[in-house]
């Protein structure tokens, strides 16, 4: 089950850091032939680390149940679950005292969050927040924070809201560490320090922001973590949310039933319960070892190649990709804080003339490439993005206006990191130009609201 080896990083070449599964897959094209395909949608799930796939292979033989199994190997797949616990918290740097607990994904973790914070807490959100950081807290007190004009604003944005908030109650601010739209990183530190002096505390979003960048609690300060395996190069459905106990305590199990019990008795009543006082509180039935495994070997991967060669690669990477995109006239990148704004692999942008759907389906039908369209569960923020754009044109796979005098807008991403050849990235600035400058060489029409070729 060890770590292959990762390999060197050539800057001139921009050789991958870390290998990934896919890079062979073969996309057949509507105008005939074939492209190896380019998977730019590491946003919303990252292929899968090579060394990941065959430490999870190497596993599989010796799968069992966790916890309370006698057999070895019962006794072996608990052994491996909580060693992945702590892969996990050393990965993260978390304090002595933080529960990792392993979830479904980032979404689930928040939820997991928003059940847990104690009565009376008033919440503080930007608007700017993907859905999972913005939603789960509707039943809260919840106060939803304007976009910020910089990375300075969004610092005083926290600091004048938690300014008149009641100190008698409990406060967290909720905050992503890199845009899923823009790719921008956000100021967390100078977030959560503000927080503090205010009595706050703070939940990162870090789905975006574990891939790509190094990650440290004690360091950034924050109280809680939450991200997803499936975005950080590992398969299989699991995620963590990280962080202080008492809350995590004092609050009923998320999900009730085995495994998050410690005793159970039969009453009068009915039945009587003490709960966990440790992370297992918190995942009540049979864990996804195979997925926490996954996590934590990705976790690995990443520590082993070094995020300075990661990082050093992903902004060569960043800067070829938006100097090609903003050569071309007709391309519109978006951002909040401006185009010297330091991001993670993600770049959105529209393209005047199209519909950034009919866009998405071209590039897939006629050159290979996997980009994601639409507003990227962010639904705020790419409406704010996009409010001094021209109106979106009509045709296929156009979005409906959901609401009276709603504007019908979206936008293409392109995102990418460790394994991303810089010739997938050449290749969509090249098939972008031609798009722009000579449209489609196919026809498409709207199916089921999505733009298709017609076959």
């Amino acid at each position: 089950m060890s770590l292959r080896s990762s390999l060197p990083l050539a800057e001139p070449e921009l050789a991958a850091a870390l290998p990934v599964l896919g890079l062979d897959v073969t996309a057949p094209l509507v105008t005939g032939g074939e492209v190896p395909y380019a998977a730019l949608d590491y946003a919303a799930s990252a292929p899968v680390l090579r060394s990941v796939w065959d430490d999870v292979a190497n596993y599989a033989p010796y799968y069992g149940s966790v916890h309370r199994g006698a057999g070895y190997l019962s006794q072996l797949s608990t052994d491996l679950f909580e060693q992945s616990r702590e892969t996990v918290r050393e990965f993260l740097g978390c304090r002595a005292d933080d529960h990792v607990v392993f979830t479904r994904s980032t979404t689930d973790s928040l939820n997991m969050m928003a059940a847990v914070v104690p009565a009376g807490t008033q919440v503080y959100v930007f608007e700017t927040e993907h859905h999972a950081a913005l939603l789960p807290w509707r039943e809260r007190d919840v106060t939803v924070l304007r976009a910020p004009v910089s990375r300075h604003d969004a610092v005083e944005i926290v600091a004048e809201a938690l300014a008149g908030r009641s100190p008698e109650l409990p406060g967290l601010v909720c905050v992503t560490g890199a845009s899923n739209v823009t790719g921008e990183l956000w100021p967390v530190a100078e977030i959560t320090e503000v927080a503090h002096a205010a009595g706050a505390r703070v939940v990162l979003d870090a789905a975006q922001l574990v891939p790509h960048r190094p990650v440290d609690v004690r360091e950034l300060g924050v109280d809680y973590i939450a991200f997803s395996g499936h975005k950080m190069y590992a398969p299989f459905g699991a995620g963590v949310l990280a962080g202080r106990p008492d809350w995590l305590c004092r609050a009923d199990p998320y999900l009730a039933g085995g495994g998050a019990s410690k005793r159970v008795v039969r009453t009068e009543r009915g039945v009587d319960v003490e709960w966990q006082q440790n992370a297992a509180r918190h995942e009540a039935g049979s864990p996804n070892v195979i997925g926490a495994y996954a996590v934590a070997s990705a976790c690995r991967a990443l520590r082993t190649a070094g995020f300075d060669s990661l990082v050093a690669r992903e902004e060569a990477l960043l800067r070829r990709a938006i100097a090609g995109l903003g050569a071309i006239e007709q391309v519109k990148v978006l951002s909040l804080w401006g185009a010297d704004s330091d991001r993670v692999g993600v770049i959105s942008f529209v393209v005047d003339g199209w519909n950034s759907s009919h866009l998405a389906a071209a590039l897939s039908a006629e050159y290979g490439i996997g980009v994601r369209d639409g507003l990227f569960c962010a639904h705020p923020l790419v409406r704010r993005l996009l409010g001094n754009a021209p109106d979106h044109p009509d045709g296929c796979g156009a979005p409906q206006p959901l609401g009276p005098g709603e504007r019908p807008v979206n936008a293409v991403r392109a995102s990418f990191g460790a394994g991303t050849p810089p010739e997938h990235l050449d290749r969509l600035v090249s098939a972008v130009s031609e798009l722009a400058v000579h449209g489609a060489r196919w026809t498409y029409r709207t199916e089921e609201g999505r733009c298709v070729p017609v076959r």
